[in-house]
């Protein structure tokens, strides 16, 4: 098994790039995703968020308000730490349950959007960064996202440097290009780590070599 660490800022088009790793066969585990399952309704993890947080967190039908729940602890550092004391285990449990459950001679592409910010390069065999411009990163956010510039800016500053980010990758996909181009590069890519999945596999351990 290859365990990959998959980052980029926002706007990057790092979703992108996983749904062409998915496609070329990769088990992906979304961190994002697993973020919203585990505060679902009647999950631990909700009840959790609810005695932190007071059921003013809830919307009427029981479910989590994720603005509104934003709008405390992004204001808070504190609260954002007790939230994230919550969140991360049960999303780092459920990360794991999944990988274990991938087979041997899998590529499992854990898709983590603070990977740099968190410091989690050591829990993967490769780190991929999807890297693009920063005009190109506003351009999609204001464009396709319909955020503010003035928002967008913002988020893009809440976040690592894209400097911060290729100084942790083993791969940077450059996604300053058109689709066709980014399915190439995606392409090569997959056919380097289906090698190092195999050779770790017989080897029994990750090959450690970087990608050039």
């Amino acid at each position: 098994m290859l365990k990959v660490g998959l980052t980029g800022g926002i706007g990057a088009g790092k979703s992108e790039v996983s749904r062409l790793l998915v496609e070329c066969g990769a088990v992906l585990i979304d961190a994002d995703r697993i973020a919203r399952e585990v505060v679902a309704p009647g999950t631990p993890g909700l009840a959790a968020v609810v005695d932190a947080f007071g059921e003013d967190v809830l919307t009427p039908d029981g479910s989590l308000d994720r603005p509104r729940l934003g709008s405390i602890v992004f204001a808070d550092p504190e609260k954002l730490a007790v939230l994230n004391r919550i969140v991360h285990p049960l999303v780092g449990a459920r990360s794991r349950a999944l990988e274990s459950a991938a087979p041997e001679d899998a590529v499992v592409v854990h898709d983590v959007p603070l990977l740099t910010e968190n410091g989690l390069t050591a829990l993967y065999d490769l780190v991929i960064v999807v890297d693009a411009a920063t005009e190109t990163q506003l351009d999609r956010l204001v464009r396709l996202r319909g955020m503010t510039e003035e928002d967008a800016r913002a988020r893009m500053a809440a976040q690592a440097t894209r400097e911060q980010r290729r100084k942790i990758a083993d791969v940077v996909i450059d996604n300053d290009v058109p689709l066709p181009e980014l399915e190439r590069r995606v392409k090569d890519v997959w056919a380097e780590l289906t090698r190092r999945a195999r050779q770790s596999t017989q080897e029994g351990r990750p090959d450690e070599a970087r990608l050039e």
